[in-house]
């Protein structure tokens, strides 16, 4: 692996002979997350158009974009300088268009036992955690662990915890859980060491669905809390 220094402090790294990443920063932050979406989209938009050929896929991450093309139809120089242009031009996502995706969550109870826990270790009531963890719309910064299960930002530092120390052997598929300053959904059922706080009776992951992931990088996500008697009318 590679690396070399572009314009607009943009570093491009060499991934063996058919893919690089595009790297905007080393932090986890909406601003540089919000790059690597309008990057991620510009490149879209002009396969679609067919300024660029030879992309076989993206791939987003915290603070890069993985590019995966054919080096058979798009060589790494053309390709590099062709990103170049398009990182000079691009415009970040419009945040006044910004799609958010509702996700009914059912907190506390056999539905999330660690709620307690949690507002316990911050000297809190249960209901102050949901209305914090339920306040922001977090934007989805990428996917992964498993499929269609979405690391998110913007949740409030007041709710910050710790993994639990003996991780669980399974999780229910729909978990809405927090790891240190992090909040996610497992999007199908797995071992997993985080504070379980809810669940949402929406399928992240489908693999029988036309559209089998529900969440996409660069989306947001709003929770909404609901009352267990919702979250099983939704179940059915």
């Amino acid at each position: 692996m590679t690396g070399e220094e572009v314009p607009a402090g943009v570093r491009f790294l060499l991934l063996g002979d058919s893919a690089l990443s595009v790297e905007f920063g080393q932090e986890i932050s909406p601003a540089v997350n919000r790059r690597v979406t309008a990057l991620r989209r510009c490149i879209d938009e002009a396969v679609k158009v067919g300024r660029l050929t030879g992309i076989v896929e993206t791939v987003p991450t915290y603070c890069s974009l993985m590019i995966v093309y054919d080096p058979l139809a798009l060589g790494y120089d053309e390709l590099r300088e062709k990103l170049a242009a398009i990182i000079d031009g691009m415009k970040l996502a419009d945040e006044g268009k910004r799609q958010v995706v509702e996700i009914p969550v059912v907190y506390g109870g056999e539905y999330g036992p660690d709620l307690e826990e949690v507002a316990d270790a911050h000297g809190m009531t249960a209901e102050e955690v949901i209305r914090l963890h339920s306040a922001p719309e977090y934007p989805v910064y990428m996917l992964g662990f498993v499929a269609g299960f979405p690391y998110l930002g913007g949740m409030d530092e007041r709710l910050a915890t710790p993994r639990k120390k003996s991780p669980r052997l399974k999780i229910a598929a729909g978990s809405v859980g927090i790891a240190g300053g992090q909040t996610g959904i497992y999007s199908v059922e797995s071992p997993g060491g985080w504070q379980i706080i809810g669940r949402t009776p929406l399928k992240l992951y489908d693999a029988d669905s036309e559209n089998p992931v529900l969440l996409s990088a660069g989306c947001y996500v709003k929770f909404k809390p609901v009352l267990e008697a919702e979250f099983k009318a939704m179940m059915k």
